[in-house]
C-alpha cells in the first residue's frame, strides 16, 4: 500500500482533468489568463475572503505576505515573527528570506499546534507578527492566538499550506488572521500537478502589493512600482486546481472517516494517537501517531507493504541552514519530530485497507 498514489488520485479526476488541461493548451494563453483569474474567484468565495493571489508556492505566498508588509511600512528588517519550532523548515524560511527574525516557540504536544501561552511569553517590543502553522491539517487555536495579536498589535498570519478547507469555529482556514498563504503542492489536500500556491486577504492594499510584488514588482507592462520577484500560478496548475476544488470538502470527509477509524481501532499501547479538538478544524492532511520505536515500527509496517512517512525527522533549529540555531532546545518539538510516524490517510485509501493497517499496528510488539 503506497502512502500516497498520486496517479490514481488523479485518475480519480478523470475525464474532467484532462478535459481541463486540453481546455488551456487550446487557449493558446498560459500565463495570467482567465483559468488563473477564474481559481482566484472560486477559491476566495470557498474560502470566504475577499483576495485570493495565485503565486508559484507555499514559500513563495508567506514570503509575499512579509514582503508586501515591508513595502507598505508595516513592518522593517529585524522584526519579530512568532513561530512554532515544530514546523516544515519553509514556514522559517518566509521570515529570514525578508531579514526579518523568527521567533521559536513549543507546540502544545497534545495537538501538535502553537501554544498560545508560549507565544505571549516571548513577546517584546520587535514583536511584529504571528505566524501560526494548521499543522497535519488542524487549526491552530486562533481565538486565543488572535486575542494575544490584538492586545499586542500584532499582524497574524496563517500557515495554510497543509489545512484546505479546515473550519474553525464555522470559518474556513485563509479567513483566520490578517493573511494566509496555502500550497497547491500535489500531495496536499488541494493539490495542482506540480508547485503552486496562493495568499489569501480581506486587506486591499496587501493584496495589491502582494500582486504586484509577484509579477516583478509590475502592475503596467515594463513599469515596476516594487523590486518584486516571479511568482505566479500558471494556468494549466489553476485549471487542475478548479476541477479538484468541487470535490475538497468530499475528500476531506473521507480523510475525517479513516481518521475515525484509525482513533477507534488502533489498541497499541506502544503508539500514542493524536488528540482532535474540533473535527471541523481538522482535515487531516496528515495522520500522525506518535511512538518510541518508530523507526521500528516503520520498518514493521513497510515488511507487512503498508508504506508510510514521516514529518518531519530534523527540527528546523537542527538543520545545518539555520546552524546559528544548534545550539536551542525546545524538548517538545524534539520528541515530536523523533517520534512522528504519519500512516496513509489520502483520498483513495479504502477503509478495508485501513483496517489491514490497523490489524498489522496491533500486532506489533518490538
Amino acid at each position: 500500500m503506497k502512502f500516497l498514489d498520486l496517479k490514481k488520485v488523479n485518475d480519480s479526476f478523470e475525464p474532467e482533468l484532462s478535459q481541463a488541461i486540453q481546455r488551456v493548451l487550446s487557449s493558446g494563453w498560459y500565463l495570467l489568463g482567465d483559468e488563473v483569474k477564474a481559481f482566484e474567484k472560486e477559491f476566495s468565495a470557498y474560502c470566504g475572503v475577499s483576495y485570493c493571489i495565485g503565486v508559484a508556492n507555499g514559500l513563495d505566498a508567506l514570503t509575499l505576505i512579509f514582503k508586501a508588509w515591508k513595502e507598505l511600512g508595516i513592518l522593517q528588517e529585524g522584526d519579530e515573527v512568532i513561530v512554532p519550532a515544530n514546523t516544515f523548515i519553509a514556514s522559517i524560511l518566509s521570515i529570514t528570506r525578508n531579514n526579518l527574525k523568527p521567533v521559536l516557540v513549543e507546540p502544545d504536544p497534545k495537538t501538535f499546534n502553537l501554544d498560545p501561552n508560549a507565544v505571549e511569553a516571548v513577546i517584546t517590543n520587535r514583536t511584529k507578527a504571528i505566524l501560526p502553522v494548521h499543522l497535519y491539517g488542524q487549526c491552530a487555536d486562533m481565538q486565543n492566538i488572535k486575542r494575544i495579536a490584538l492586545r499586542y498589535n500584532l499582524k497574524v498570519v496563517e500557515d495554510a499550506a497543509q489545512a484546505h478547507g479546515a473550519l474553525y469555529h464555522g470559518v474556513k482556514t485563509g479567513n483566520l488572521g490578517d493573511a494566509a498563504g496555502f500550497s497547491f503542492y500535489p500531495g496536499k489536500n488541494l493539490g495542482c500537478l506540480g508547485d503552486g500556491g496562493c495568499v489569501t486577504t480581506n486587506d486591499a492594499d496587501l493584496a495589491d502589493c502582494v500582486r504586484v510584488l509577484a509579477n516583478y514588482g509590475s502592475d503596467e507592462k515594463y513599469v515596476f512600482r516594487y523590486q518584486g520577484l516571479n511568482s505566479r500560478l500558471d494556468e494549466i496548475h489553476a485549471a487542475v486546481l478548479r476541477v479538484k476544488l468541487h470535490r475538497l470538502d468530499q475528500d476531506n470527509n473521507h480523510r475525517r472517516d479513516l481518521a475515525r477509524f484509525y482513533l477507534d481501532h488502533i489498541k497499541n499501547a506502544k503508539v500514542i494517537l493524536p488528540e482532535v479538538k474540533d473535527w471541523n478544524a481538522h482535515v487531516f492532511h496528515i495522520f500522525p501517531v506518535l511512538s518510541d520505536q518508530r523507526d521500528l515500527l516503520q520498518a514493521y509496517l513497510d515488511d507487512n507493504d503498508i508504506q508510510t512517512q514521516i514529518h518531519y525527522p530534523v527540527p528546523p533549529h537542527k538543520q545545518a541552514a539555520f546552524a546559528e540555531r544548534n545550539q536551542q532546545s525546545f524538548p517538545i518539538t524534539e520528541s515530536i519530530h523523533r517520534m512522528e510516524l504519519s500512516l496513509p490517510v489520502s483520498p483513495i485509501f479504502t477503509l478495508c485497507e485501513a483496517e489491514y493497517l490497523c490489524s498489522c499496528i496491533n500486532r506489533f510488539n518490538f
